[in-house]
C-alpha cells in the first residue's frame, strides 16, 4: 500500500531538484515557447499561456502542481527544467520531464528521472512506475532505459492532432520497485 510522502529536496551530482512554485513559471513557459522541446508533444507549435488548450494531453506546469519538482544546476542555479511523478493510482505513478534544450545530451535527463524513481519507490512508496513517448523520440527513449525501465507496450497515437511520428505510435515504459531493488543490488 502506498503511503503519502511530501515532495523532498532532491540533491543529484549535477541538479538539485525541489518541489515547483509559482515562482518558476516563467521558466516553464519558456520550455513551452521552444519548438524543439514541444516537437514530440504537439510538432513543434510554440505554446503561449494565454492561448493554451486546458484540456492538452500533455502537462504544462505553472509552479502549482503538487507533483511537478523544478531542476536546476546544483552549480549556479541556472534553470534545467522539470520533473514529475504523478500519482496514478494506488501503488502506480507516471514519470514526466522536460528540459531546455540548452540542456540535452549532457545526462542531466537520465539523472534527475533516477533521482526521481528512488524517491517514487523509497519515500513515496510506489510499486510500478511508467513513461511514455512517441516511437519515434528516441532521446526520451534511451532516458527511460538508462533508468532501467523495460518496454511494455506500444500503442496507436490517439492524443490530438497528428505529428510527424505519431503514425508509429507511443510506447510504453514500465519499472517495478522489485526489478528497481535488484537492479541495485539489494
Amino acid at each position: 500500500m502506498m503511503r503519502f510522502a511530501a515532495l523532498a529536496l532532491l540533491q543529484t551530482t549535477r541538479l538539485t531538484l525541489r518541489p515547483s512554485m509559482p515562482a518558476d513559471a516563467a521558466d516553464f513557459r519558456a520550455l513551452e515557447r521552444d519548438p524543439e522541446v514541444m516537437r514530440y508533444l504537439n510538432g513543434g507549435h510554440p505554446v503561449d499561456q494565454e492561448e493554451a488548450d486546458p484540456d492538452a494531453p500533455f502537462l504544462m506546469p505553472r509552479g502549482t502542481e503538487p507533483h511537478v519538482w523544478t531542476a536546476r544546476l546544483a552549480a549556479g542555479e541556472a534553470f534545467v527544467g522539470w520533473f514529475c511523478l504523478w500519482p496514478e493510482d494506488d501503488g502506480l505513478a507516471e514519470l514526466g520531464y522536460r528540459l531546455a534544450r540548452a540542456f540535452w545530451g549532457r545526462g542531466l535527463a537520465s539523472e534527475g528521472a533516477a533521482a526521481l524513481i528512488a524517491w517514487g519507490f523509497t519515500a513515496a512508496g510506489y510499486g510500478r512506475i511508467v513513461s511514455t513517448t512517441m516511437v519515434v523520440n528516441q532521446g526520451s527513449r534511451r532516458v527511460m532505459e538508462k533508468i532501467g525501465m523495460t518496454h511494455t507496450r506500444t500503442v496507436p497515437f490517439t492524443s490530438g492532432d497528428p505529428i510527424p511520428g505519431s503514425e508509429q505510435g507511443d510506447v510504453w515504459y514500465e519499472l517495478t520497485r522489485a526489478a528497481w531493488q535488484a537492479g541495485r543490488g539489494h
